[in-house]
């Protein structure tokens, strides 16, 4: 039994940042701030009412230009994995709500119609009676 300890290896420290660095950093880090608000916030403008697809819309496009800003300065500078992560996941997301816009829009009227109707809708009854009139009133698919 070797009861004597060993040296510990050298330990690996990374070089203090430079006053640029620091500055790219930091920049990188409010633009990465700047893109989760936008994406969670056009999740929940989208949740909170139909009638404001337009500023979903928005907040969408923002989040997908800055989303690929995030990712250019991710690969070029390669400053934090987890802001290239966060980046992707975000976009990923974003690309959803662009989906789930692009159809809303087609069905704007029924997809109106049904929201009120479930904020209308108390019971379980009721709310499914709203999915009935949401699934009657969207076109059937072809034979």
């Amino acid at each position: 039994m070797n009861t004597s300890p060993e040296p510990a290896g050298q330990q690996r420290t990374r070089p203090p940042l430079s006053e640029a660095a620091k500055a790219s950093l930091s920049k990188t880090h409010t633009l990465f701030r700047m893109f989760v608000i936008a994406v969670i916030g056009s999740f929940f403008v989208y949740q909170l009412d139909v009638n404001y697809l337009w500023l979903t819309g928005i907040l969408t496009v923002a989040s997908v230009a800055l989303g690929v800003v995030l990712l250019v300065r991710a690969a070029k500078l390669k400053e934090s994995k987890l802001v290239l992560i966060g980046t992707i996941s975000g976009l990923v997301v974003s690309a959803i709500m662009a989906l789930l816009i692009l159809v809303t829009a087609v069905f704007f009227d029924e997809v109106r119609q049904y929201q009120a109707c479930m904020g209308r809708a108390l019971t379980d009854q009721a709310q499914s009676a709203c999915r009935v009139q949401l699934e009657s009133s969207l076109p059937r698919q072809l034979p």
